[in-house]
């Protein structure tokens, strides 16, 4: 295990000692039925139907090395009773370093659901363009659920180290009824562990928190970086709270309206641009052989012949573990989001894990601190989106999605809980009420211009989605960056410049913005980011979900 990996397993553990009060006896839950029936659903209301006007919370700030200060927020657990139980939120911060330049508070959130916004802030503050951080202090804060603000835990680390282990790459003609089955024990842990939380982790309650903050901080207004599910969570801010709004850059963006109400709309598109994004890649090692150095002719055929390999005959870890095809499928679902500069490295990866070699970043199989992120990914969104309660379409929409995307599609849609697009299983079964999901309207009317964000070749979230939300703000403005991998901020310069010209002096780009640098392939396996972009895997060993933003300045 890295250091990174440590530390972030340790903050995970951190997370749930002290929070016992909001979780209860795990017997009463786990003998809940799980059946086909949806849970009902409340509506989020709107800040003018809210049952009074919550306290704002008071931060008391103290150092926490490396000149950042961190603080506690008692809000609402439940925001229909303000006054009553609360749920504590972890904060971090870092001043201006000179006030009389200082033009307010910045909020970056990261992607997820299931990321710190506590660890973002931190593990990127130095690479932040020195313009956002001479104008603002920059802010983030663990969401509800997650982190260390009371992290939602459904499978232990045993058992979901057992799941991804007995996962294939390539899943058998039977595999659908037993993920079914599957998803519904894991349905019924989170129940269990985190019952008394899991109403009220929905983004609805996200957004509130976000207003809370915001004026426990003194600002008349929110300026927002929110990046993959950082930029859903802006959305609803300006959905609920539009006169709120200075400044929102929503990077890797969200159709809102796909995602919580048409979810099965939403999911198909991520499973065809991962596997076009996969599919891309090969075709570059197949024309580029003397740099990618995987499968010769056919790096396609060579891939899928490996996954099977490796599930017939998976590789032992240096820590004793088991690596298989659908830990392959795993690593690359995420490490394909760095864009081409990877590309060589994949082929190198690739190349060794053919060897069986178990020095191969895509054979280290998901980790404790995965599992950390992966619980609360699949729980809040099972709470957000509204699923249909019918079987039979259900297994129809899984069989096709991993049919329609044959590269990495099958391991994800027949595997155990895990990553986005293949929650359906788990959240069409969930028994939780949904009290803190919001469900539209997105247009956020009146608020000042926001600022949408779309790489054409985004594997996880699909450039069509930044195109609808823009659409669907009544004051969205996209900025269209033309590359491979996940978000445009820190990986183009063009896209940067346009980020904190807007944060900063809210300069808004010209309609039809069109960022095109991103940096090519190398010529070999770098050991070091190039300029512009960064190696989050081969940077920060296991850790897969360290989120980075980039070094652009």
């Amino acid at each position: 295990m890295s250091t990174e990996d440590q530390v972030a397993r340790r903050s995970g553990r951190r997370a749930r000692k002290g929070f016992g009060r909001l979780r209860i006896a795990g017997a009463a839950v786990a003998a809940l039925a799980v059946t086909w029936t949806g849970a009902q659903v409340w509506a989020a209301q709107s800040p003018a139907d809210a049952a009074g006007s919550p306290p704002v919370p008071t931060l008391d700030w103290s150092d926490c090395q490396g000149g950042f200060q961190c603080a506690n927020a008692q809000v609402p657990l439940d925001y229909r009773d303000p006054e009553g139980k609360t749920i504590t939120l972890a904060v971090i911060r870092k001043q201006a370093p000179d006030a009389s330049k200082r033009k307010g508070t910045l909020f970056m959130q990261p992607g997820g659901p299931g990321n710190s916004g506590v660890d973002f802030v931190r593990n990127n503050y130095t690479d932040l363009p020195a313009a956002m951080r001479d104008g603002f202090d920059v802010f983030g804060y663990d969401v509800r659920g997650v982190g260390r603000s009371s992290q939602v835990q459904c499978w232990d680390d045993p058992t979901y180290t057992q799941a991804v282990t007995n996962a294939k790459g390539v899943p058998g003609p039977d595999a659908y009824e037993p993920a079914v089955k599957q998803a519904a024990d894991f349905d019924q842990a989170c129940q269990a562990n985190s019952g008394e939380i899991l109403p009220y982790v929905g983004t609805a309650y996200v957004a509130r928190d976000i207003d809370l903050l915001r004026q426990a901080l003194g600002e008349d207004q929110l300026t927002y970086y929110g990046r993959s599910f950082g930029s859903y969570i802006g959305t609803v801010y300006a959905a609920m709270f539009p006169d709120r709004v200075r400044a929102l850059v929503l990077d890797g963006a969200y159709d809102p309206q796909h995602y919580t109400n048409q979810p099965y709309a939403y999911d198909r598109p991520q499973y065809l641009a991962l596997d076009g994004a996969m599919s891309r890649f090969l075709d570059w090692c197949k024309a580029d052989q003397a740099t990618c150095g995987f499968g010769g002719d056919d790096p396609r055929g060579a891939f899928q012949k490996l996954k099977a390999d490796l599930d017939a005959n998976p590789v032992t870890t240096a820590s004793g573990g088991k690596a298989n095809g659908y830990t392959l499928v795993y690593r690359l679902m995420f490490n394909i989001n760095e864009g081409k500069v990877i590309w060589p490295s994949l082929g190198e990866a690739l190349a060794k894990a053919q060897a069986r070699d178990n020095t191969s970043f895509l054979l280290r199989p998901p980790s404790p601190a995965s599992f950390d992120f992966l619980n609360p990914n699949v729980a809040v969104e099972c709470v957000d989106k509204d699923y249909p309660s019918d079987p039979a379409r259900l297994k129809r929409e899984v069989t096709t999605n991993a049919r329609l995307a044959p590269l990495l599609g099958p391991a994800m849609a027949y595997g155990p809980p895990t990553y986005d697009h293949q929650h359906a299983t788990a959240c069409v079964q969930w028994t939780g009420e949904h009290t803190s999901r919001y469900d539209g309207s997105f247009r956020a009317k009146g608020s000042a211009p926001i600022l949408v964000l779309g790489t054409t070749g985004d594997p996880d979230t699909p450039y069509k989605d930044a195109v609808a939300l823009s659409r669907q703000l009544d004051n969205g403005r996209l900025v269209t960056f033309k590359a491979e991998g996940h978000t445009a901020f820190g990986r183009s310069a063009c896209a940067t410049d346009a980020v904190v010209n807007y944060l900063v002096d809210l300069k808004v780009p010209a309609r039809g913005t069109t960022c095109a640098d991103e940096t090519q392939p190398p010529s070999k396996t770098p050991t070091t980011a190039p300029s512009g972009t960064t190696l989050g895997e081969l940077l920060n060993g296991v850790n897969d979900r360290l989120e980075k933003v980039g070094r652009v300045r």
